[in-house]
């Protein structure tokens, strides 16, 4: 049997390693995301991770009109790196427990079984990781058959979004043959 959880476990390493290797002067660098700095895309991860840790928990979401205002929360102190790296294992730990799995879970995007969930913060901490890596000058860290397999669940995610509810940018055209974590970026409105 295979770990459902490896390609998230994945994901989050490779995206620790490119938070980890962030210098004092990157913080505040613009990111592919418009009008997020590095440190503001951390700490978009750190609270995506925060509030689904505390939804697979059984503890209620904040109302939705406070959802928004709690991206400006500060998630990272004074340690973003160690920030980061406890709400990955906080996350992982609480997919990991007795029956999230097969449970579905409230989160702002909707009620999701618990796979999709995980495929949902899969696709969130690479897409941001690709950002991140942008941002500071470095290579993607993630083997190319984690991302293609995100890429299915992305464009049906994208095709039942209701009317009007676009979280992300439009789709870009990307190349057939391009690395699949670009083709998965652009599918959520990167530039490849």
């Amino acid at each position: 049997m295979t770990d459902p959880l490896a390609g998230l476990a994945a994901a989050l390493d490779g995206t620790r390693r490119l938070v980890h290797a962030v210098t004092d002067d990157q913080w505040q660098l613009p990111t592919p995301c418009p009008d997020w700095t590095v440190r503001q895309l951390v700490n978009h991860l750190v609270g995506g991770d925060r509030l689904c840790t505390r939804v697979l928990r059984g503890e209620p979401l904040p109302p939705m009109d406070q959802l928004g205002r709690r991206g400006h929360v500060d998630q990272l102190g004074d340690d973003p790196a160690a920030a980061y790296d406890t709400a990955a294992a906080e996350l992982l730990q609480a997919l990991a427990a007795p029956g999230v799995l097969d449970r579905a879970h409230t989160l702002p995007v909707g009620t999701l079984p618990g796979p999709a969930v995980v495929h949902l913060r899969t696709v969130e901490t690479l897409v941001h990781g690709w950002d991140l890596a942008r941002a500071t000058g470095r290579a993607a860290p993630y083997a190319d058959e984690l991302a293609e397999q995100e890429v299915p669940f992305t464009r049906d995610l994208l095709g039942r979004l209701p009317e009007g509810r676009q979280p992300f940018a439009p789709t870009l055209p990307a190349a057939e043959e391009s690395p699949a974590i670009d083709r998965l970026a652009a599918l959520l409105g990167r530039e490849p």
